[in-house]
Parts: C-alpha cells; sequence; structure tokens
C-alpha cells in the first residue's frame, strides 16, 4: 500500500488492506482539529482562509463538495481537485487534463506533499478530503465525516444560502443514521470489492442489500432519511448512491440489483441530484477512471466500463411525500 512511514514515502504494488478473515480494513484518518466559529478558537471561521484538496471520484471527498455547494460556500472555501487515476505517487495535480486543477495554494505536484508539510514525521495513508488552513500552512482535518459537520455548522455565517443540514430537532436522528448507513453501504461496497474470499464478499453484499432493501422500504413512507428535512444523512447516502451502478455494481461486485431498480431509492436519488449545485459536483468521467484504472487487484487489465448511461437530471415522483428541499432553493435551478 501507498504511504507514509515516519515521513518517508513508501511506494510499490498498492494492496488493500484485510484482516484474516480477508475483509477489508479502513484505516482511520489521522488529522482531526476542527475549525470553530469562535474567534478565539486555535482555527476560527474566517472567509477564505480554509482550502478543499479533493478528488471528483472519491464519495468522501465528495460529501464535502456537495455540502459546499448546497450551503453556498463556494467563495468562502477555496477547492483544488487531483487526478482521477492515482498510481503508486498517490494523488496528483495533472492541470492539463479535463476537471483537474493546479494546486493553487501551495504550488505541490502531489498531495502528499501537504501531508508532509503538516507533519513532516507523518505515518499513514494519504486521503482526500484534505481541510488546509491557508494561514498556518497546515492541514485542519482529514475526516470528511467531521468536514461536513464544519462546513454546515460552523461556517454557517459565510453560507449564500439559508440551509441547515443539521437541524435542531433532527439531530440525533441524523448522527444516528449516518451511523446505521456508514458500515453496511458507505463502506460496504468496499468491503464486498476488497474482499479477499469468497466468504468475505457474501456477507459483505448480504448486509448491503439487506440495508438498501430496508431504506428503500423507508424512502416509500419519507420524502429524506430522517423525515421530511434534507440533512447530512442525505448527503452521505448520496455520495455512494451516484457511484452505485457505475462502478460498485460492477467494480465491486455488488450486483444483486441497481440503484435504478429501486424506485425509491432511484427516484431519491434523482431528487438529491437536481438540487441546486449538486450536478456540478459530480463528475462521472473521473468516477469510472479513477475505480476501473487504480484497483488494478480488483480489475488487472484497467479497462474501463462504458455504461449505464443515466438520466440524473429526468423528473423524479418525490413530491408526493411531505416536505421537501428547502426554501433557500425556491426558484433556483440544479445550475445555480
Amino acid at each position: 500500500m501507498h504511504q507514509f512511514v515516519d515521513g518517508e514515502w513508501l511506494s510499490g504494488e498498492e494492496v488493500t488492506a484485510t484482516n484474516e478473515e480477508g475483509e477489508f480494513e479502513r484505516q482511520p484518518t489521522t488529522f482531526r482539529d476542527r475549525v470553530e466559529d469562535d474567534p478565539d478558537a486555535e482555527f476560527p471561521v474566517e472567509a477564505g482562509r480554509y482550502h478543499l484538496y479533493v478528488s471528483y471520484a472519491c464519495p468522501w471527498a465528495h460529501r464535502t463538495l456537495v455540502t459546499r455547494a448546497l450551503k453556498g460556500l463556494e467563495d468562502a472555501v477555496s477547492v483544488d481537485v487531483v487526478d482521477p487515476y492515482r498510481d503508486e505517487d498517490g494523488w496528483q495535480f495533472t492541470p492539463g487534463k479535463a476537471g483537474c486543477t493546479p494546486d493553487t495554494v501551495n504550488g505541490f505536484d502531489y498531495l502528499r506533499e501537504a501531508y508532509v508539510a503538516a507533519d513532516p514525521n507523518y505515518t499513514g495513508r494519504v486521503t482526500v478530503p484534505v481541510l488546509w488552513d491557508k494561514r498556518e500552512g497546515t492541514i485542519v482535518n482529514n475526516e470528511s465525516r467531521e468536514i461536513m459537520r464544519m462546513l454546515d455548522t460552523a461556517f454557517d455565517d459565510l453560507a449564500t444560502r439559508d440551509v441547515d443540514l443539521y437541524p435542531e430537532g433532527y439531530r440525533d436522528d441524523v448522527d444516528r443514521i449516518i451511523d446505521e448507513i456508514y458500515e453496511p453501504i458507505n463502506n460496504g461496497v468496499y468491503r464486498a470489492g476488497f474482499a479477499d474470499t469468497q466468504e468475505a464478499y457474501e456477507r459483505s453484499v448480504g448486509a448491503l442489500f439487506d440495508a438498501l432493501d430496508r431504506w428503500e422500504g423507508v424512502l416509500g413512507a419519507q420524502r429524506y432519511l430522517a423525515g421530511d428535512r434534507l440533512t447530512e444523512a442525505d448527503v452521505a447516502m448520496f455520495t455512494t448512491l451516484i457511484r452505485f451502478d457505475d462502478v460498485y455494481h460492477t467494480h465491486f461486485k455488488c450486483n444483486r440489483r441497481k440503484v435504478s431498480e429501486y424506485p425509491n431509492l432511484w427516484n431519491y436519488l434523482r431528487e438529491l441530484y437536481q438540487l441546486p449545485g449538486v450536478a456540478r459536483t459530480v463528475n462521472m468521467d473521473h468516477i469510472r477512471e479513477h475505480y476501473y484504472t487504480t484497483h488494478p487487484d480488483v480489475n488487472p487489465k484497467r479497462i474501463v466500463a462504458v455504461g449505464p448511461d443515466h438520466d440524473f437530471a429526468a423528473p423524479h415522483d418525490r413530491d408526493r411525500l411531505p416536505g421537501g428541499p428547502p426554501e433557500a432553493f425556491a426558484g433556483a435551478s440544479a445550475d445555480d
């Protein structure tokens, strides 16, 4: 596995981490500081001070992009995008490639340079997203769930849209649901795709589709995961569902059925995609290239599947249920 050990970059054939039973185990993130809406905090909220390093291909990074778009934080928090293909040198900045950018903050060629700039003795993987502090020249946080929460709450005064994804009265449910969908669904697709044994694969696929079946039923009776309000839980679900038919179904062998074969999940997915700003965060070319070319142990010939060709902008039926998008979206189009 490509990673740092005591500040030294170790490259070689990329191998996913599995336990003795052949089950994929995700390494924990390391940088866990917080941006706070407090002028005396170590990392206080300031417009233009913080920067996101992301990959359009990564569902964890995608969570932060969707939250940033829904809140209207584009001017407050800048973004750079790495190449979807990740080789033995890790995530790279290739500005000549469609959809990619240079590192506009530090001029790094590789994202790993940001990690050792923040901690010269860093040990661990180089992952996205990264929330970077331009003033202090360091990483604040690389845990997607925590960055999503910070953008939603701490940065609220800088948002151009009055959108609350962690509303009072829903918070316990939102936290519970994010926990509930993480292991079987968000991480479950990886547990299936990177399993080293038939038994581990079948356990993961079974848990994945049991969970999808359950939420299909829930979404038949309510508009969003936590009820009638759009929340962070929906953002966390969206970034897995949008990738499901294109990569997880085929590449990770999650092929019991497609999301598009679930009426409620499919219409729910299209409603989320059509919220203002969300479509601009979805780059299916990057998603396909990354998954099919970056995991040689799963797809050694690196042939990129060409389908399916879904129309996420097609009409949905979610208006039949109580609730709906925040009032701040009234009159806005999907391109706004």
